[in-house]
């Protein structure tokens, strides 16, 4: 890209209107959103003469530092976790943000993230979960995700403040959480539990804490929730610049899966097969070297999912996770969801070993007081054809 992206427009706007406001927190350390703009500013004039993507490793406040600097510099943006090593040549113009896949759906891809889907993301987000000004977002997701840029985004463009951690320690963000005056946090299932096993309580500002990244079980759910934390499940992907469907503490009843409705301008559809198709303005560019979208734009993902009649989304599971035992089609997940929400049971993982009669012979491995005969009855009652 040529010219200096939203996010340096949304953090040089505020450092004109409300110069003195907080902006950033780190180490100790506050910067108003006019120091923010002033270092950004520097930053930005040692990296306009290169118009490749920059990769960068870093820490932290270095990977958020070059997301700003590369933003008003109008450079493509490549944050690498650590062991991420050499990049593959060649991007497409228009580019403000590469992020590395997981690889959850087999090797891992570079995802092309353009300006209007930033913007577009950041904005639907920021009305769903009532992201304002002088809010503060404690964010302990690695920046070489799109977890952890996309709280940039929302945070420039209402002119909230971000906590960042180096990474997530739990006694630092149980401190922090007591010590700010957090609004919102995001968090996955293992992070929250790791909080819960310290006692942490939410603190009393704390309005949204987003939950994504992994299915969360109903035991973590519970737990949660009576400890009054405000549970927000998600679904998103960088594909999608992250969030994309949410389901509020105040939006009924939840239950194993539930991830809400699409936010505004996302439209979700399901394949023959149950695969959740995507459409809408945060869809990505493509991947660095292929297009990953269909001739209509729509993306094909590798989750499995339903509607209900309201619109809202249930993650099933991951397509190649599914099992065939008897002939059935079953998904370990649903299994998991099941056996999770029996008395005496803290956590469950399902599997299978191959079997010369069933082919996928379930295996549920189980921690917790629950004994074989309790979890028997309980999945013969709640579970079908069991």
């Amino acid at each position: 890209m040529a010219s200096p992206s939203a996010l340096a427009a949304e953090l040089e706007k505020t450092a004109r209107h409300s110069p003195g406001t907080a902006a950033l927190h780190h180490g100790g350390r506050c910067w108003s959103h006019a120091a923010l703009w002033a270092e950004t500013r520097a930053l930005a004039a040692g990296l306009e003469d290169e118009c490749h993507p920059l990769a960068l490793h870093g820490d932290a406040l270095t990977l958020a530092r070059h997301a700003w600097g590369c933003s008003l510099a109008g450079r493509a943006f490549w944050p690498l976790a650590p062991e991420r090593r050499g990049l593959p040549a060649g991007t497409t113009e228009d580019v403000a943000l590469i992020i590395s896949t997981s690889g959850s759906e087999g090797a891992p891809r570079a995802v092309l993230l353009g300006d209007r889907q930033l913007s577009t993301a950041a904005a639907a987000a920021n009305a769903r979960l009532q992201l304002q000004a002088g809010d503060l977002w404690l964010n302990c997701l690695p920046l070489f995700h799109i977890g952890g840029q996309a709280i940039l985004w929302r945070c420039a463009r209402a002119a909230a403040a971000m906590l960042l951690h180096d990474g997530f320690h739990a006694d630092s963000v149980a401190r922090d959480l007591h010590r700010y005056p957090v609004t919102h946090i995001s968090l996955v299932p293992a992070m929250l539990a790791a909080l819960l096993e310290l006692g942490t309580s939410p603190p009393p500002g704390l309005r949204v804490a987003l939950i994504g990244g992994a299915a969360l079980a109903r035991p973590l759910y519970e737990k949660a929730r009576a400890a009054g934390w405000p549970l927000w499940p998600s679904y998103g992907m960088s594909e999608t610049a992250a969030l994309l469907a949410a389901h509020a503490p105040d939006d009924g009843p939840w239950h194993d899966g539930l991830v809400g409705r699409p936010l505004p301008g996302m439209r979700i559809a399901l394949a023959d097969d149950g695969r959740i198709r995507l459409h809408g303005g945060q869809l990505m560019q493509g991947y660095l070297g292929s297009a990953g979208l269909d001739s209509d734009g729509w993306l094909t993902t590798g989750d499995l999912g339903h509607l209900d009649a309201n619109g809202c989304l249930t993650i099933s599971g991951r397509a190649d996770d599914m099992l065939i035992s008897g002939g059935r089609n079953i998904h370990p997940q649903e299994i998991e969801s099941c056996l999770a929400a029996c008395p005496g049971v803290r956590d469950v993982a399902v599997s299978a070993r191959p079997d010369p009669v069933w082919g996928d012979l379930i295996i549920a491995l189980v921690v917790g007081s629950a004994g074989l005969a309790e979890l028997q009855a309980h999945a013969r009652r709640h579970l079908p054809g069991a």
